[in-house]
């Protein structure tokens, strides 16, 4: 058994296939994208409510991103950001980082990226953070939670 793993393991990091792994990552994305940009996730139950938002009304960084994802849809960008801000400005990242990833599978010349090692723990933050102001009742920042316009 553990050489069948090892062999189907190194047939699909082989030179030829690794860009399956990008691909079908893009090709789910792209499917999951039309389901929601085609189904209004604030007015379909087909999409299911986020945990923490059904037992405690609070948010989290996630909540609003379905919502978020539909507008984009529809090039709502001013709506896509009532829904939530930091899905919208992490989605060019999230697009350049599939990207560069699909390129260097294709064996294209990408010039090396090196980020920092604390980057991880500032994205923890920084989604922490978020969560916690949007939550907050301070008058005038009503745009960071996610409710439905």
């Amino acid at each position: 058994m553990a050489v069948l793993s090892s062999t189907l393991t190194s047939s699909l990091t082989s030179g030829r296939t690794r860009w399956i792994a990008p691909a079908a990552v893009g090709v789910a994305t792209a499917a999951a994208t039309t389901y929601t940009g085609v189904l209004d996730p604030n007015t379909s139950h087909a999409f299911p409510l986020c945990p923490l938002k059904a037992v405690t009304g609070l948010d989290c960084p996630a909540c609003g991103s379905l919502r978020a994802v539909h507008s984009l849809c529809h090039l709502d960008i001013a709506g896509a950001a009532d829904h939530n801000l930091l899905f919208v400005l992490a989605a060019p990242f999230i697009v350049a980082a599939w990207a560069y990833w699909m390129a260097k599978s294709l064996g294209w010349r990408v010039p090396p990226i090196t980020l920092p090692r604390y980057l991880g723990q500032v994205l923890i933050f920084v989604a922490i953070a978020f969560a916690v102001v949007r939550n907050l009742p301070i008058p005038g920042h009503a745009f960071l939670d996610s409710s439905i316009v």
